[in-house]
């Protein structure tokens, strides 16, 4: 008998109205903003600090993923489900779904089988729209500046040829990575170069992320670094008066969103940056709101360690105070497989030598976690297709190491499959003496911060610049940003620059092609090896499996 669908599972759940969901954790349902009767916005009063210092924060992360991913959020949501089921208030904190891998390569993101965030669908598409209102403030300012350079009355001077900022655009086309705007007379503005990022690639994605409140939120838009004028001034959104404007368009978008577990526990959505190209983490204020209304807060920082939970750690946490009480990494037999020398074919079937050499990215990551003061527990997400053996062994070289790994059943089993994972973790949230330290200090020199990422997480020899970095660094410390965090845009197949270097690899140097930085979000983007900021669909994209008959039920989204 063949196992039900994500979707269909989804969709024969039984689902409370979002007002039950919030008796659950005491928000008052007058105070809910309705998006139909299964999904909500929560005012921000519910941010309450003193609650905040009483709550345990769960960061799960991940060993470097197969192209399909190893399931965090489906760990991240059955374990919400878990702490649950052995009597914890708990609530999942997670990020949006962009529609970009929706529709390439993933198709679904609200975790899987038994341990989904519901209403599936709507989280999937457009879901409250908070990812339209980041587009538009985002496409707004394009528009101001636009405008700006073809008005001569009140014309700022700016210098077309280094306008850094983007349009976005929240589905993956590689067409719009790099076009020209303003062809066809001047009536169409000014002829320029000009280009597109996926939405949660965007800076305005990372300033809803990271700001603290309506205030900040603002202050922080005024901030993006536009470009230069002709005299080498640099022009920011607030001398475009544009941040305005931009914050009114996400005045509901700052509100976190409320939703369910198929076990009907609470789970909260907001925001969606990729952690290859941008911070990887939901918002600061999603997580406070967490933090204010639970016990446990369950959230997840994207891809491999190396990525989402390194800028969970040094980009989230530094802005939003926030330090993880138990820290949880995902592996899965199949991706061990796969760094172990498996093939495409054979991720799926036993190969335990493949496993014994594949360990060794697992343990590069529990390392990274020790480093971080840290005490990782490894979740093994299982599959079917897991040996005895397989399983086995990584307990065992993971015990050898002072860790705990457990057997994580949440795809067939939801919160029952994860007791034992949620009593470990529930434990070590207050036993295992967690106190994360930063592995470098803003006050440190860019070049340094970049070092220090690719020698102590990657395992890299030094990193290396190339003269285009070179000369955009100069930039960064003439506008003085260099006391800022550090975003890498990196695969996330691997620890190094280099997808196609898997497992454990050493001897090797990053190679930082060029630099991006946000002033407004407040961080710096080293741009390594071929990473893109607008992605493009594979040859045959998760799209073309999905339909929608005349009843409007739809089929493939998962």
């Amino acid at each position: 008998m063949s196992f039900p669908t994500d979707l269909e599972i989804a969709q024969s759940a039984d689902i409370k109205h979002i007002r039950e969901i919030a008796d659950k954790i005491g928000i008052d349902r007058e105070d809910l903003e309705y998006y139909g009767k299964y999904k909500a916005k929560i005012p921000l009063k519910y941010i309450n600090e003193e609650n905040i210092k009483k709550s345990k924060l769960i960061l799960v992360s991940a060993i470097n993923p197969t192209p399909a991913g190893e399931g965090k959020t489906t760990v991240s949501v059955g374990l919400c489900d878990g702490l649950n089921k052995i009597g914890k208030k708990a609530i999942a904190v997670l990020r949006e779904p962009s529609l970009g891998p929706v529709f390439g390569i993933k198709g679904g993101a609200a975790g899987g089988g038994y341990a989904q965030v519901i209403p599936m669908v709507d989280i999937n598409l457009h879901f409250t729209g908070d990812f339209s209102a980041v587009e538009k403030a985002n496409n707004l300012l394009s528009a101001l500046i636009d405008n700006n350079l073809q008005d001569k009355k009140r014309s700022l001077n700016i210098d077309p040829r280094t306008i850094v900022w983007k349009r976005v655009m929240d589905m993956n086309d590689r067409s719009l990575r790099h076009i020209v705007v303003g062809l066809g007379g001047s009536n169409n503005g000014i002829t320029r170069e000009e280009g597109f990022n996926i939405t949660p690639a965007s800076e305005v994605m990372a300033i809803l992320c990271l700001s603290k409140d309506f205030e900040d939120l603002k202050n922080r838009l005024g901030n993006i670094f536009v470009g230069y004028t002709f005299d080498k001034k640099p022009i920011y959104a607030r001398d475009l008066n544009a941040e305005g404007a931009m914050a009114i368009l996400l005045k509901d978008a700052i509100r976190p969103n409320l939703v369910q577990t198929l076990e009907g526990n609470p789970a909260i959505l907001h925001g969606g940056p990729f952690a290859n190209i941008a911070q990887g983490t939901n918002t600061i204020i999603a997580t406070k709101m967490g933090l204010s209304l639970a016990d446990f807060v369950v959230t997840e920082a994207g891809f491999g360690a190396d990525l989402g939970a390194e800028k969970f750690m040094h980009i989230k946490g530094y802005y939003g105070n926030l330090k993880p009480d138990a820290y949880v990494l995902v592996a899965t037999i199949r991706a061990l497989r796969y760094h172990g020398g498996a093939k495409k074919g054979e991720y799926e079937k036993p190969n335990l030598a493949a496993v014994e050499k594949g360990i060794e990215n697992l343990k590069k990551h529990i390392e990274n976690g020790f480093k971080w003061q840290l005490k990782p527990i490894v979740a093994i997400n299982h599959f079917a297709t897991d040996s005895e053996e397989e399983i086995n062994f990584v307990k065992s070289e993971c015990e050898k190491l002072g860790v705990k790994a457990i057997l994580a059943d949440e795809f067939t089993m939801g919160g029952e499959g994860m007791k034992a994972l949620a009593e470990e973790v529930a434990s070590c949230a207050f036993n295992c003496g967690n106190n994360f330290k930063p592995l470098y200090s803003v006050e440190d020199s860019v070049e340094h911060k970049i070092e220090t990422i690719a020698k102590e997480v990657y395992g890299a020899d030094s990193a290396v610049f190339s003269q285009k970095a070179k000369n955009q660094l100069k930039s960064i410390y003439e506008l003085g940003l260099d006391k800022l965090p550090i975003c890498m845009a990196k695969t996330q197949k691997s620890l190094t620059d280099d997808e196609k270097k898997i497992g454990r690899p050493t001897g090797f140097k990053v190679t930082v092609r060029e630099f991006e930085f946000a002033a407004g979000a407040g961080f710096i983007i080293p741009i390594l090896g071929d990473m893109m900021r607008m992605p493009g669909l594979p040859s045959i994209p998760a799209a073309e499996g999905m339909n929608i008959d005349k009843d409007g039920v739809i089929t493939g989204l998962s």
